[in-house]
């Protein structure tokens, strides 16, 4: 065993330290008194009900990541990456077809083990506190065509990265990097039109005074908005949202119906100059380039490793390969990646404040805040973290933080 064996070893288990502690000081808030800023957010009834849901996902998740943790250090431990690597290695030799059938199984075996707590945390707590909408045949449709796309286009990129491997050894992260801004840029572009049909049903916003509303504001702070879509949200959980995606005439809006009918039409033209800020502001166009600049910087370091023997017997594979070497290397590297991912959560914390700005000055404050304030109690939100998580985990500044900002 390596130097590297113990360092990998080392990491997961900081890694599962660090987020149990994390998760144990943000559930000792959960009973803290709720700010007065936020005492109309929950009655009496309500507050219970989300001090239970909360407790209740806290101890499900100390139980799901323990087993999580577990189960890969046992596979690490006992060898369970090599024994995947001698049974795909009977069946071929070929260094593409081999991958792409070592991450097969791996990522779809590691679904299946974990399928009993996605299916409890679906149909029993989220059932038990209302949220749940999925049927059992739409959960398991859903899990097959997530295997399916992660075959073909996450088979099709690994293979091509492989393919500039063997053509440009150590330079093939030029290559690769170039692969990935291509396939992001035209995901950013065609991902509602693409993929969400797979999963979702999208119509357009029937006429009406919600529509009339949303485009007298787009007019005002001269944005184009041809594109408002409805998705069925509600076929999967009560749960609302609203999300912008896509550029120049690409560019669209898709309100959750939930959305619609937790919100008032003054809200969701709030919620929806909110998401117009973040365009307006460009916080799209820099998190697609920090995200493309990150990549590089990654695929820069894995190919000073790539090449590297020890990195795949790290992992307990006797016959050094890509794949191996990018288990390994993907664990080496991940502490950057936590480092990395507080920056862009700081980020966009600041962005969020921003877009928040941006709709109070363009249309109003007080239909944010009450939107606010409805979604987190339509969704039973924690109104009480512990600032160690908000700093750790959060990509959103917390209610208060945002109503008390708004309030300005």
């Amino acid at each position: 065993m390596s130097i590297l064996f113990y360092t990998i070893v080392t990491i997961l288990v900081l890694q599962f330290i660090i987020e149990t502690i994390l998760d144990y000081l943000n559930a000792k808030h959960y009973n803290d008194p709720v700010p007065d800023e936020l005492s109309d957010v929950f009655d009496e009834t309500e507050y219970k009900k989300s001090q239970a849901y909360k407790k209740t996902n806290y101890r499900f998740g100390l139980l799901t990541s323990s087993f999580s943790f577990l189960l890969t250090l046992g596979f690490l431990i006992f060898g369970g990456f090599e024994w995947v690597d001698r049974m795909v290695r009977t069946v071929t030799e070929q260094p593409i077809p081999m991958a792409l059938m070592f991450f097969g199984v791996i990522m779809i075996g590691s679904d299946i083990v974990t399928l009993p707590f996605s299916y409890y945390s679906t149909f029993v707590i989220e059932e038990k506190f209302g949220f749940n909408k999925t049927t059992k045949g739409t959960f398991f449709m859903d899990k097959i065509k997530g295997w399916l796309m992660m075959a073909i286009v996450g088979g099709l990129i690994l293979s091509l990265i492989i393919w500039f491997f063997q053509l440009a050894g150590s330079y093939f992260w030029v290559y690769a990097w170039a692969l990935v801004a291509v396939f992001t840029v035209f995901m950013n572009l065609f991902y509602s039109k693409l993929i969400v049909p797979m999963f979702n049903k999208q119509t357009p916003l029937e006429n009406g005074s919600l529509k009339t509303k949303i485009e007298a504001f787009a007019k005002n702070v001269g944005f184009e908005l041809n594109n408002i879509f409805v998705i069925d949200g509600s076929k999967r959980s009560t749960k609302a949202n609203a999300y912008f995606s896509g550029f120049g005439k690409e560019k669209r809006v898709t309100l959750y119906d939930t959305l619609i009918n937790d919100l008032d039409e003054e809200e969701i033209v709030a919620v929806l100059a909110h998401e117009v800020g973040h365009y307006k502001k460009k916080h799209i166009i820099f998190n697609l380039i920090a995200s493309l600049a990150l990549t590089g910087v990654t695929l820069f370091v894995l190919s000073l490793f790539i090449n590297n023997p020890a990195v795949s017997i790290a992992i307990g594979v006797s016959q050094p390969s890509f794949h191996a070497a990018l288990i390994g290397f993907a664990i080496l590297y991940s502490p950057i990646s936590e480092i990395t991912g507080l920056i862009m959560n700081h980020f966009s914390r600041k962005f969020e404040y921003q877009a928040d700005d941006y709709a109070k000055d363009t249309y109003a404050a007080l239909p944010l805040i009450t939107s606010l304030k409805k979604l987190s109690k339509n969704s039973l939100s924690n109104l009480t973290p512990h600032p160690a998580f908000v700093f750790m985990h959060y990509s959103h500044p917390t209610l208060l933080d945002r109503i008390q900002n708004l309030k300005r």
